[in-house]
Protein backbone atom coordinates (compact mmCIF):
# COMPACT_ATOMS: atom_id res chain seq x y z
CA UNK A 1 0.00 0.00 0.00
CA UNK A 2 1.13 3.70 -0.44
CA UNK A 3 0.91 4.14 3.26
CA UNK A 4 3.16 1.74 4.04
CA UNK A 5 5.87 2.69 1.20
CA UNK A 6 5.15 6.47 2.41
CA UNK A 7 5.99 5.40 6.30
CA UNK A 8 9.03 3.50 5.43
CA UNK A 9 11.08 5.70 3.01
CA UNK A 10 10.43 8.43 5.47
CA UNK A 11 11.27 5.46 8.80
CA UNK A 12 14.55 4.54 6.41
CA UNK A 13 15.86 7.52 5.37
CA UNK A 14 15.53 9.29 8.81
CA UNK A 15 17.43 6.07 10.42
CA UNK A 16 20.02 6.93 7.96
CA UNK A 17 21.06 10.25 8.68
CA UNK A 18 20.73 9.77 12.55
CA UNK A 19 23.10 6.45 11.42
CA UNK A 20 25.58 8.93 9.67
CA UNK A 21 25.41 11.23 12.93
CA UNK A 22 26.17 8.42 15.57
CA UNK A 23 29.10 7.42 13.42
CA UNK A 24 30.98 10.85 14.63
CA UNK A 25 30.26 9.07 18.67
CA UNK A 26 32.21 6.25 17.55
CA UNK A 27 35.26 7.31 15.30
CA UNK A 28 38.45 6.63 16.86
CA UNK A 29 40.42 9.90 17.51
CA UNK A 30 39.53 12.75 15.42
CA UNK A 31 36.35 13.44 14.22
CA UNK A 32 36.43 13.71 10.69
CA UNK A 33 35.14 17.37 9.12
CA UNK A 34 32.12 15.86 6.93
CA UNK A 35 30.85 14.10 10.37
CA UNK A 36 31.28 17.48 12.43
CA UNK A 37 29.24 18.80 9.71
CA UNK A 38 26.15 16.40 10.72
CA UNK A 39 24.39 18.45 13.36
CA UNK A 40 21.75 19.53 11.44
CA UNK A 41 20.74 15.36 11.41
CA UNK A 42 19.47 15.32 14.64
CA UNK A 43 16.05 16.94 13.45
CA UNK A 44 15.67 13.68 11.23
CA UNK A 45 14.73 11.56 14.59
CA UNK A 46 11.06 13.64 14.08
CA UNK A 47 10.06 11.96 10.50
CA UNK A 48 11.59 8.70 12.68
CA UNK A 49 8.91 8.87 15.10
CA UNK A 50 6.66 9.71 12.70
CA UNK A 51 7.52 7.14 9.99
CA UNK A 52 7.60 4.68 13.20
CA UNK A 53 4.16 5.91 14.28
CA UNK A 54 2.55 5.22 10.87
CA UNK A 55 3.58 1.84 10.21
CA UNK A 56 2.67 0.90 13.96
CA UNK A 57 -0.52 2.35 13.80
CA UNK A 58 -1.32 0.27 10.16
CA UNK A 59 -0.64 -2.74 11.97
CA UNK A 60 -2.92 -2.23 14.78
CA UNK A 61 -5.44 -0.56 12.48
CA UNK A 62 -6.01 -2.71 9.34
CA UNK A 63 -7.28 -5.92 9.59
CA UNK A 64 -5.30 -7.79 7.35
CA UNK A 65 -1.95 -6.80 8.82
CA UNK A 66 -3.38 -7.30 12.25
CA UNK A 67 -4.03 -10.86 11.39
CA UNK A 68 -0.55 -11.48 10.01
CA UNK A 69 1.63 -9.71 13.14
CA UNK A 70 3.05 -11.54 15.87
CA UNK A 71 3.70 -9.85 19.01
CA UNK A 72 6.99 -9.36 18.14
CA UNK A 73 6.21 -7.02 15.14
CA UNK A 74 4.85 -4.64 17.88
CA UNK A 75 7.65 -5.08 19.84
CA UNK A 76 10.52 -4.42 17.65
CA UNK A 77 8.41 -1.17 16.41
CA UNK A 78 7.94 -0.19 20.18
CA UNK A 79 11.57 -0.70 20.78
CA UNK A 80 12.42 1.19 17.78
CA UNK A 81 10.12 4.08 19.10
CA UNK A 82 11.61 3.84 22.75
CA UNK A 83 15.00 4.55 21.03
CA UNK A 84 13.78 7.52 19.00
CA UNK A 85 12.24 9.07 21.84
CA UNK A 86 14.71 8.94 24.22
CA UNK A 87 17.29 10.19 22.09
CA UNK A 88 15.06 13.04 21.43
CA UNK A 89 14.76 13.58 25.10
CA UNK A 90 18.70 13.66 25.31
CA UNK A 91 18.53 16.39 22.10
CA UNK A 92 15.74 18.15 22.38
CA UNK A 93 14.19 17.78 25.98
CA UNK A 94 17.66 19.40 28.42
CA UNK A 95 18.49 15.92 29.63
CA UNK A 96 22.32 16.10 27.73
CA UNK A 97 24.83 13.56 29.29
CA UNK A 98 28.24 14.85 29.77
CA UNK A 99 29.00 14.97 26.01
CA UNK A 100 32.58 13.91 26.39
CA UNK A 101 31.92 10.89 28.72
CA UNK A 102 29.98 9.48 25.84
CA UNK A 103 32.65 10.48 23.01
CA UNK A 104 35.02 8.25 24.70
CA UNK A 105 32.42 5.73 26.36
CA UNK A 106 31.60 5.16 22.53
CA UNK A 107 35.52 5.37 21.22
CA UNK A 108 36.31 2.95 23.99
CA UNK A 109 33.54 0.56 22.51
CA UNK A 110 35.29 0.56 19.24
CA UNK A 111 38.90 0.68 20.33
CA UNK A 112 38.26 -1.98 23.49
CA UNK A 113 39.61 0.94 25.32
CA UNK A 114 36.85 0.74 28.07
CA UNK A 115 36.22 4.37 29.80
CA UNK A 116 33.19 5.55 32.33
CA UNK A 117 30.05 5.13 31.60
CA UNK A 118 27.55 8.06 31.51
CA UNK A 119 25.27 8.13 34.32
CA UNK A 120 22.71 10.25 33.32
CA UNK A 121 18.91 8.44 33.52
CA UNK A 122 17.69 9.25 29.90
CA UNK A 123 21.20 8.15 28.07
CA UNK A 124 21.59 4.59 29.96
CA UNK A 125 17.97 4.30 28.87
CA UNK A 126 18.52 5.29 25.80
CA UNK A 127 21.93 2.94 25.58
CA UNK A 128 20.33 0.03 27.08
CA UNK A 129 17.31 0.06 24.44
CA UNK A 130 19.98 0.40 21.66
CA UNK A 131 22.36 -2.37 22.73
CA UNK A 132 18.75 -4.54 23.19
CA UNK A 133 18.16 -4.22 19.55
CA UNK A 134 21.66 -4.83 18.52
CA UNK A 135 21.66 -8.16 20.66
CA UNK A 136 18.11 -9.58 18.42
CA UNK A 137 18.85 -7.59 15.45
CA UNK A 138 20.15 -10.61 13.91
CA UNK A 139 17.36 -13.09 14.81
CA UNK A 140 14.38 -11.13 14.06
CA UNK A 141 12.43 -10.02 10.94
CA UNK A 142 14.35 -6.55 11.22
CA UNK A 143 17.09 -8.14 9.42
CA UNK A 144 15.37 -7.66 6.07
CA UNK A 145 17.33 -5.92 3.89
CA UNK A 146 19.98 -8.73 3.00
CA UNK A 147 17.24 -11.03 1.97
CA UNK A 148 17.27 -8.82 -1.30
CA UNK A 149 20.00 -10.58 -2.15
CA UNK A 150 18.27 -14.22 -2.22
CA UNK A 151 15.22 -12.88 -3.70
CA UNK A 152 13.62 -15.18 -6.25
CA UNK A 153 13.48 -12.10 -8.78
CA UNK A 154 17.00 -11.79 -8.43
CA UNK A 155 18.87 -15.03 -9.04
CA UNK A 156 16.26 -17.30 -10.55
CA UNK A 157 15.81 -17.47 -14.26
CA UNK A 158 11.54 -16.96 -14.84
CA UNK A 159 11.42 -19.59 -17.63
CA UNK A 160 8.70 -22.11 -15.49
CA UNK A 161 6.71 -22.35 -18.66
CA UNK A 162 9.55 -23.25 -21.12
CA UNK A 163 11.52 -25.39 -19.13
CA UNK A 164 10.70 -27.74 -16.23
CA UNK A 165 13.45 -26.90 -13.26
CA UNK A 166 14.14 -30.39 -11.42
CA UNK A 167 16.70 -30.84 -9.60
CA UNK A 168 19.19 -34.07 -9.43
CA UNK A 169 17.86 -35.40 -5.93
CA UNK A 170 14.20 -34.79 -6.72
CA UNK A 171 14.82 -36.12 -10.41
CA UNK A 172 16.59 -39.37 -8.34
CA UNK A 173 13.29 -39.40 -6.42
CA UNK A 174 10.63 -39.18 -8.98
CA UNK A 175 12.47 -42.18 -10.87
CA UNK A 176 12.30 -44.36 -7.87
CA UNK A 177 8.49 -42.85 -7.68
CA UNK A 178 8.12 -44.49 -11.49
CA UNK A 179 9.72 -47.65 -10.82
CA UNK A 180 7.42 -47.94 -7.77
CA UNK A 181 4.33 -47.44 -9.12
CA UNK A 182 5.38 -49.85 -12.71
CA UNK A 183 6.05 -52.64 -9.99
CA UNK A 184 2.43 -52.25 -8.13
CA UNK A 185 1.03 -52.26 -11.32
CA UNK A 186 2.37 -55.51 -12.95
CA UNK A 187 1.35 -56.63 -9.49
CA UNK A 188 -1.72 -55.84 -10.15
CA UNK A 189 -2.35 -57.88 -13.31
Amino acid sequence: SKWTWFFGWIFHWALVLLFIRHLGYFWPGDTPEVLLKTESFKYASFPLIIGLTGLLGRRIFVDRVRYISAPSDYLMLILLIAIGASGMLMTFALYYPDMGLVYSFAEGLVTLNWSELPSEWIFLAHIFLAFTLIAIFPISKLLHAPGVFFSPTLNQVDNARKRRHISSWAKQKETEKEIFIEQNLEKDE
